[in-house]
């Protein structure tokens, strides 16, 4: 059975989108949780790779790191879609899965991920916006072109759905404002039985990153609804 080395699920999004492939592809798997920000976080990453890094993948007498990487060596090594099967859509869910692993760093700064908080809606800036409004372009192409099959990007879920669901999970926990299309969109990741698993599983840690981000009163209500 492969291992997944990730760290806090409350705040790593790195960690979360392999994971939430693998589950939601029905792979199983066992997993080591590093928690971030300790004084031996790194030393420990580093017994499982050389970058210093989570996530990472371990299968057998390989390792595999970077998330689109084990993503990619997800759908070789056991067979399953992880892209979708027609060769345009294909080559778009490459593009804004690529898109998101460099970019939308306006968004990912203002917004750090963080499932144990809610925040009021408010103006975050011109960049932010940007990030938003471009997020929302991908999802009405992608939706319109190749999305008839399902309620994710490209219809089916796939390995592009993993890479954009944190930025999903930022979008509502920081209550910015989306048109139906995007929010529909949203909806459909949030409500995933795997990622229900992530966010529950979230919000019983007790490992705290950056204790001025965390609304206690906050995390004691994600727990009761979860």
């Amino acid at each position: 059975m492969p291992t997944l080395v990730i760290a806090n699920k409350c705040y790593s999004s790195w960690s979360l989108r392999p994971w939430l492939l693998m589950k939601q592809l029905g792979i199983a798997f066992d997993e080591i949780t590093i928690p971030l920000d300790l004084p031996d976080t790194r030393e420990k990453v580093l017994k499982h790779s050389p970058a210093g890094k989570v996530p990472i993948l371990i299968d057998g007498d390989i390792t595999v790191w970077e998330t689109i990487a084990i993503m990619e060596h997800v759908g070789e090594a056991y067979g399953v879609p992880v892209w979708p099967e027609d060769r345009k859509a294909r080559a778009m869910a490459r593009s804004v899965a690529a898109e998101m692993h460099s970019g939308f760093s306006a968004l990912r700064s203002a917004c750090p991920m963080n499932l144990g908080r809610k925040y009021a809606q408010k103006d975050r800036g011109e960049a932010v916006a940007g990030d938003v409004a471009r997020f929302s372009e991908i999802v009405h192409q992608a939706r319109e072109r190749y999305g008839a099959g399902g309620p994710f990007l490209f219809g089916a879920f796939s390995a592009a759905d993993a890479m954009y669901a944190p930025l999903v999970t930022r979008l509502d926990t920081y209550s910015i404002a989306l048109d139906a299309t995007t929010r529909a969109y949203v909806d459909a990741i949030l409500a995933l039985p795997a990622f229900q698993e992530w966010r529950s599983a979230a919000l019983k840690e007790e490992w705290i990153v950056a204790a001025d981000e965390v609304d206690e009163d906050a995390i004691e209500n994600y727990r009761k609804a979860a």
